[in-house]
């Protein structure tokens, strides 16, 4: 097939870091898959003469292990890893041969922990920029503990499986062949949901800070890095690092910065928050906060916290449409992630619902792969920028509806049909697909404040000029507050202007 010169510059770069021999164990059969698999894995063996390659019978064909001689990694490829699971191939390769994963000491030994066999499958698309997160976590968890596999499968190469299994959302995740978790998740999430949650006896010792930042979004990370650098305690609790802007691909507003992409951003942020003595505890979500001598939050795990200041950066959702079918068949054809899922629904008939910036750039992006598009807007008029709205109309395997009321989608084992509602006529009509599509805004994550916090009627956090609450030592910054845009710029600035409120009350308290 051949890699072209840029990847292998860069991949010559990383064969030079194997600390061990590797060899790949491919599973090889007469097929077009096959033979791709087999050059791909004979290119990159040529690389390195750390490098070997031998046949033998797998679970699946074309896969292949990556092991030390005479060892067993628990890792194997099904497919081929390229796009954006290049890069969890290249860990892999460099992790299997002795290089530690990157992850803190507690976290490795929770996962050398557990002492259950754990078989763990991941069906992935090339194109979804999530899958690699659950990839890349579920091999450091084989690589670290014996008792556990974990093979990634590409929905290109076995989408037998894919139709036999009904997996219509990606990253889709099999454990001991019962389905176990799907979307993006953390190793902090997997880990949790294979073995527990970290107990609140882990947080007994953590002294007071002086700002306790909730939320890992880009208004997290900056109030995070700008508190941190005054020199004061600065602790961080987030379920995941990285918030909404993980599952945004493209990024062309970042001032100074022409293109990016959301997960590369954030992880950006997060490599910055650790270059400092931020004491980041992942995989924790937080359900209340009060003043009694200092600020406290908990934790869901019971886990109380102490801080002198709290900076609130939470963060927004999707928001839902709330009928009849969107809860039975979410990742059963009802998706939020056009880049992620939009593969499975090649040659299908999809619907989006919102007319306004991402629903437009979902149904262009569909109508790539998608047999046909139908876009479903509330409002009379379609609110995307013109254009967008232009782009949409040179593609001839599109429909806009608009005045359009979702009533409910309906199906078997996976959707089938959307039924909506004239709002000019009082009509009902249905259209059938096999894919829902909703991209009709954020709602900010503020339940759990709602009897804490002064919220306004969208449930935003009210701040001032400072970033402060009407709880004194307590500040919000990002999309959960009552903010005029949501931006991803805007939230760090909000984050930097909390951080600069929170130590100004310190020093004046």
């Amino acid at each position: 097939m051949g890699l072209d010169k840029g990847i292998k510059d860069q991949l010559t770069q990383y064969l030079a870091m194997l600390e061990a021999d590797v060899v790949f164990t491919a599973s090889l059969g007469a097929d077009e898959g096959s033979a791709k698999v087999r050059d791909f894995l004979t290119e990159i063996a040529e690389m390195s003469p750390k490098i070997s390659m031998q046949e033998q019978s797998l679970e699946r064909t074309p896969s292949f292990s990556i092991e030390q001689p005479g060892k067993t990694s628990g890792i194997v490829f099904a497919g081929l890893p390229l796009g954006h699971e290049f890069t969890s191939f290249i860990l892999a390769l460099l992790q299997v041969s002795g290089r530690p994963p990157k992850i803190d000491a507690a976290l490795q030994k929770r996962i050398k922990a557990i002492d259950r066999p754990l078989y763990f499958e991941t069906y992935v698309s090339l194109t979804c920029h999530n899958c690699p997160d659950v990839v890349q976590a579920l091999n450091i968890m084989a690589v670290l503990n014996p008792n556990i596999r974990h093979t990634m499968i590409e929905g290109g190469m076995f989408k037998d499986e894919i139709d036999q299994k009904k997996i219509m959302a990606v990253p889709t995740v099999f454990l001991d062949n019962e389905e176990f978790a799907s979307g993006r998740q953390t190793i902090e999430q997997l880990l949790e949901k294979a073995a527990g949650p970290t107990s609140k006896e882990a947080f007994t010792d953590k002294e007071v800070f002086d700002v306790l930042v909730v939320g890992g979004g880009p208004a997290g990370g900056s109030a995070a890095v700008y508190a941190a650098r005054k020199g004061i305690k600065t602790g961080m609790v987030a379920e995941t690092f990285g918030g909404q802007v993980m599952e945004t691909l493209g990024i062309e507003n970042m001032i100074g910065t022409l293109y990016t992409e959301g997960p590369k951003l954030m992880r950006q942020v997060e490599d910055h928050v650790n270059e400092y003595q931020v004491d980041v505890m992942k995989g924790q979500r937080a359900k209340d906060i009060r003043r009694n001598e200092f600020v406290e939050v908990e934790l869901e795990n019971g886990a109380v916290l102490q801080t002198k200041t709290a900076i609130l950066a939470t963060g927004a959702r999707w928001r839902n449409i709330n009928v009849p079918g969107e809860k039975e068949f979410k990742n059963k054809g009802v998706a939020y992630c056009p880049h992620c899922d939009g593969p499975l629904f090649a040659g299908k008939e999809v619907a989006v619902i919102g007319g306004g910036n991402s629903g437009i750039e979902a149904a262009i992006d569909l109508a790539g792969m998608a047999k046909h598009v139908y876009v479903l807007e509330f409002l009379p008029e379609l609110k995307a920028d013109l254009v967008l709205q232009k782009r949409l109309q040179t593609l001839d395997n599109v429909t806009v509806i608009t005045n359009a009321a979702t009533k409910e989608i309906t199906g078997s084992d996976h959707v089938e049909q959307l039924t909506y509602t004239d709002r000019a006529s009082n009509g009902e009509f249905t259209l059938a697909v096999e894919g829902v599509f909703i991209l009709i805004g954020l709602m900010p994550n503020t339940e759990w404040l709602q009897d804490r916090i002064v919220l306004n009627q969208r449930n935003e956090i009210v701040v001032d000029k400072q970033g402060a609450t009407n709880i004194e030592g307590v500040f919000a910054a990002g999309d959960c507050t009552d903010s005029a845009y949501k931006q991803i710029i805007i939230s760090m600035g909000s984050g930097a202007t909390a951080a600069l409120g929170a130590f100004d009350h310190l020093i004046r308290s």
